[in-house]
């Protein structure tokens, strides 16, 4: 039974490790060795409470979160809700597009040539008309994230003082650092990834009674997202900041500065695991963006829905494929100052999202018996507040002119 529950907490634990989120512990093990290591734990934990909450809720309901938010607090609410995840989820979309060109680019292959394909992939994969092949392809994808492990252990790192920074804090009072912890724990959990939890037990029919197991799935898909994430930030800390190597800006930046330092074994496995992220993170998000909007708006949406049963579903996908295709190729354009606008939206739009969530989930006339418990909520309300005050750091941080 486990077994047959596992896959839509992994796939969206692990579509979180995306382009953006290599590229922020890169810079982070690059800048800051492995002083950051301990924010793979904090991250685990938020991912659980945030992840756990969205599949009872699409276990109990049967519903995905745009819907249950439309029922619970209007449309008006809804609609400007679907209008942030439209904007944040394009741009998120370009950035994975950016990251497969730049990844694939490390091998020799043109951005001209490997976007397109990527594109074509995305596209007939998300129209498959199929959850189950979905989810398998997915889940095959992710098993790309390997490559990180394998490249944190060809770098010899000093395992003591791995495990000492994983469980000691260590914080240091500059705004890059600061700026760089924000980042960290803001990347592991974005919007999108609510929606394509919940909406993932939906499609895969999952009923009130395989709530535990839903439990399992998420937990292991945590567990594992935050491994990789460790991995990361240990391979990069143990090489790229014993060399002096500075500021990345993008994990394909992080792969190049490997190879004279750790091997080109390391780097090349560094850049596949950037093309495996970021395809997965591709695959899901024009998805997850239209079925979020056409449950807002009460359109028929759905993996295994036709074009003819959904419209609207299929525009949307494709319009968000070809407008990131169309982007990624044109020359000169600032897709780190893209990826910035969509981590913006995202900063304001996660604890919005968190709050309707909790809200939802206490209320028993809408979830019976499975409702959240006063600890629970509690939790709840402690990571959405962590998140809100983490948020408003950044965005000052950034005011003031130091990235993250």
């Amino acid at each position: 039974m486990v077994l047959a529950a596992m896959g839509p907490g992994l796939v969206a634990a692990l579509a979180g490790t995306d382009a953006g989120g290599i590229a922020t512990y890169s810079n982070a093990g690059s800048l800051f060795g492995l002083q950051q290591l301990w924010t793979c734990p904090v991250m685990c934990f938020f991912l659980i409470v945030a992840q756990e909450t969205a599949a009872r809720m699409g276990c109990v309901t049967g519903k995905g979160l745009a819907g249950l938010i439309r029922e619970q607090f209007g449309v008006r609410l809804s609609v400007v809700a679907m209008l942030a995840v439209l904007v944040s989820n394009s741009f998120v979309t370009l950035s994975e597009f950016a990251g497969i060109a730049s990844g694939m680019e490390l091998f020799g292959v043109p951005a001209y040539i490997s976007v397109p394909i990527a594109g074509i992939v995305v596209w007939l994969l998300t129209i498959s008309g199929s959850y189950k092949r979905i989810e398998k392809v997915l889940l095959a994808i992710a098993c790309i994230f390997v490559t990180y492990i394998i490249a944190g252990f060809l770098v010899q790192p000093n395992w003591g003082q791995a495990a000492f920074f994983t469980i000691v804090p260590h914080i240091e009072p500059t705004p890059v650092y600061l700026s760089l912890l924000v980042a960290n724990i803001g990347t592991t959990i974005a919007p999108w990834m609510l929606f394509l939890q919940q909406a993932n037990v939906v499609e895969k029919n999952v009923g009130p009674e395989e709530v535990p197991y839903q439990r399992i799935d998420t937990a292991t898909g945590a567990i594992i997202a935050s491994a990789i994430s460790w991995f990361i930030l240990l391979a990069t800390g143990s090489t790229l900041y014993q060399h002096n190597v500075g500021e990345v800006h993008e994990a394909a930046q992080a792969a190049l500065a490997l190879a004279p330092v750790a091997g080109n074994a390391a780097s090349a496995l560094f850049g596949l695991g950037l093309v495996g992220a970021s395809l997965l993170a591709a695959c899901v998000l024009p998805g997850i963006t239209s079925s979020a909007i056409c449950e807002a708006f009460g359109w028929e949406s759905g993996a295994n829905t036709s074009l003819k049963e959904a419209p609207a579903y299929h525009f949307i996908i494709s319009a968000i494929v070809i407008f990131s295709i169309i982007l990624v190729l044109i020359p000169g354009i600032d897709l780190f100052a893209v990826m910035m606008v969509a981590q913006v939206v995202n900063g304001v739009l996660l604890p919005v999202l968190m709050i309707y969530m909790v809200r939802i989930a206490s209320n028993k006339r809408v979830m019976g018996k499975y409702k959240n418990s006063m600890f629970w909520t509690g939790i709840t309300w402690f990571a959405i507040v962590a998140i809100i005050i983490l948020t408003i750091i950044m965005f000052v941080l950034q005011a003031m002119g130091y990235g993250g």
